[in-house]
């Protein structure tokens, strides 16, 4: 998986639908995690297996359906499901359920609808994404409509009926396995500059937990452009609001604040970026149905949060491990967190971050993954270990 960071985009214009026939994904992982609230290290050896079929399009419509499952083979870690809670959590429980089910339609290059059980991801997945570095993907029953305006903007519509979330749909609890929502999300984009400029409207009524229900509207800018010497450059500033919506109580209003740039060269990339979700010590801005994991840090502490707030200065540098031969085609990245609280400016921590993936063959690729959290007065020290083998086909 190429994981995102805040500023990176995921293309949201209509596109051709992929190739029919049949799918597998298998995807290998023992992930490792040392917790200093705990007195024992989790170790989650782990298999997830991934089996589709697309129909060929006629006429502009086609089908598609994928069944997914997970099985654990060292299931010394707590799994939200199997009881073993003096362990720290790897949320990767073993279960199997349909990830995808959906009629997609699709007349020309600038319209498609897609209609049942898929998966969205929404610009850089900070509000809205699939979760995919969790074993169970994140997926939706949904309605999604892209049209593009010619040469002009982009327009995209998606009804979310339910979520499916990365616990599995099986989990004994309701409230982990899925949320049943009634929530209409609007995006807008199209180019301005050098960059594309996307408006956006997020209104979700959550009928599991209505006291999360919430309402965001907010601009996301990024743009990158060329410099002399071979040497690019990109940068992304996004500002959005949330407040109350639906059945949730009065609160107060909570903002939230991108600014990134960085420069690019043969590859490399160098980025520095600030994020900010405000908070006023009793509620903060919160993005429950995020791709949580791609954003301030891997080692997962602030997937909620805090009421204070929090801001994230980070520094990241990456590329390809050499510039010729085989060891060009090995990524590696590097980054560093500093994390404080936006009201009251107390230091939560900082982290390190470290990953290395290569290609072994065709369709197999593997992945050595690093985080290094030290708290300050936030949560307890923890380091994250990922060992992964993922075949495509």
């Amino acid at each position: 998986m190429a994981l995102l960071l805040p500023g990176m985009a995921a293309a949201q214009s209509a596109t051709p639908a992929p190739k029919p026939g049949l799918s597998l994904d298998l995807r290998l992982r023992y992930e490792l995690v040392d917790d200093d609230a705990f007195a024992r290290d989790a170790e989650a050896g782990t298999l997830r297996a991934r089996i589709g079929w697309r129909s060929p399009v006629r006429s502009g419509w086609s089908f598609l359906a994928e069944a997914e499952g997970t099985v654990a083979f060292d299931d010394s870690y707590n799994s939200t499901r199997n009881g073993k809670t003096a362990y720290p959590q790897v949320a990767d429980p073993e279960n199997a359920e349909i990830n995808q089910l959906l009629v997609n339609y699709q007349p020309g290059e600038r319209t498609r609808v897609t209609f049942g059980r898929q998966r969205l991801a929404y610009d850089n997945q900070r509000f809205i994404g699939n979760i995919g570095w969790r074993q169970n993907e994140q997926t939706f029953d949904a309605l999604d409509v892209q049209h593009r305006f010619g040469g002009g903007p982009t327009l995209r519509y998606s009804y979310l009926d339910r979520v499916q979330r990365v616990f599995g749909n099986d989990h004994p609890n309701r409230s982990l396995a899925r949320w049943d929502l009634d929530a209409h999300l609007l995006s807008l984009s199209g180019q301005v500059g050098p960059g594309t400029l996307t408006g956006y409207a997020h209104l979700i009524e959550n009928r599991t937990l209505p006291l999360t229900s919430h309402r965001n509207l907010g601009l996301r800018y990024t743009a990158k452009g060329s410099l002399a010497q071979g040497m690019g450059w990109l940068a992304t500033a996004e500002y959005a609001r949330q407040d109350d919506y639906a059945d949730a109580p009065a609160r107060n209003d909570a903002d939230y604040f991108l600014l990134e740039g960085g420069l690019t060269r043969k590859g490399y990339t160098a980025k520095l970026g600030f994020e900010r979700l405000g908070g006023d010590g009793t509620t903060a801005f919160q993005t429950p149905l995020a791709t949580l994991h791609a954003f301030n840090g891997w080692a997962d502490k602030f997937l909620t949060t805090p009421p204070n707030g929090l801001d994230d200065l980070y520094l990241s540098v990456g590329g390809p491990l050499a510039t010729q031969g085989r060891a060009a085609k090995a990524q590696w990245l590097l980054a560093f967190h500093d994390y404080g609280a936006d009201r009251g400016g107390a230091d939560y921590g900082s982290e390190w971050n470290a990953q290395l993936s290569f290609p072994i063959a065709d369709g197999l690729s593997s992945l050595i993954k690093y985080a290094d959290y030290r708290s300050d007065v936030f949560a307890r020290d923890t380091t994250k270990l990922w060992l992964q083998l993922e075949w495509k086909h």
